[in-house]
């Protein structure tokens, strides 16, 4: 069933209207017919709905079941991700989406092979973006993750200190006793963050500055994986244990 996101509340009747792209797309790609169903996500929650009526500009549909598709994990998931060559990071943030973060933080780093000039920064986060939007659509999310425009490693830092958890995938970490001891700290409602390094891995530098207690460097296995790879890696371990553990 397909899923929409708007950005007004339901009216006292309890309907919605849904009306440019996504009207075009319910109305003339999809040719959905009024008492068709389909998901209405807004103001972070989804509610089943069904076609009741085409204006001229808009498709406006009625609440059957409030509530009805739930998401959502028990934690606050950030990913912040060394910035890596373009196809790359749209692959990243699709899955990452699928997998139920809240925000993705493209980061300038020392080992950065793509470096964007400051005028290109809003037209990238634009179409990451728009990646997002589709990928939250596809997996059923309650509302859209944000993807913000690339910071440097320095502001992120300071961006870090706020988080209960930041989870590290390190290549130099060994063994997997701190990977599941990490895991097991992780409490409903807390704000975690996974800092994933770009193609070039971490640089030593960046390692020695991210310290505190909050901060936990972990392995993913004895096989050195590519950014990608670990993104999606962490994040699923992350998801996985999330679902079945954090109560």
């Amino acid at each position: 069933m397909f899923n929409f996101f708007i950005e007004k509340p339901a009216t006292q009747d309890k309907k919605y209207q849904i009306t440019d792209k996504d009207y075009n797309h319910i109305k003339n790609v999809l040719r959905m017919r009024i008492g068709d169903k389909l998901y209405v996500s807004s103001n972070g929650k989804s509610d089943l709905c069904e076609i009741c009526e085409f204006n001229e500009n808009c498709a406006v549909v009625k609440i059957i079941e409030e509530n009805a598709l739930d998401s959502s994990l028990p934690i606050n998931i950030t990913l912040f991700q060394g910035l890596p060559k373009s196809d790359k990071l749209e692959l990243i943030i699709q899955k990452a989406v699928e997998l139920g973060v809240d925000a993705i933080v493209p980061v300038e780093m020392k080992n950065c092979v793509v470096k964007i000039e400051e005028k290109k920064k809003e037209n990238k986060r634009e179409r990451w973006q728009s990646i997002c939007e589709s990928a939250a659509k596809q997996s059923k999310r309650n509302f859209i993750p944000k993807v913000f425009a690339p910071l440097s490693f320095k502001r992120v830092l300071e961006q870090v200190k706020n988080l209960d958890m930041l989870i590290v995938p390190y290549e130099n970490e060994k063994g997997m006793v701190g990977t599941k001891n990490a895991l097991s700290m992780i409490k409903k409602g807390m704000n975690v963050g996974v800092f994933v390094g770009p193609e070039g891995g971490f640089d030593s530098e960046e390692i020695a500055l991210l310290t505190g207690e909050n901060v936990k460097l972990i392995s993913l296995g004895k096989r050195i994986l590519r950014t990608e790879t670990a993104s999606i890696t962490a994040l699923s371990a992350l998801m996985l244990h999330a679902e079945m553990n954090v109560l």
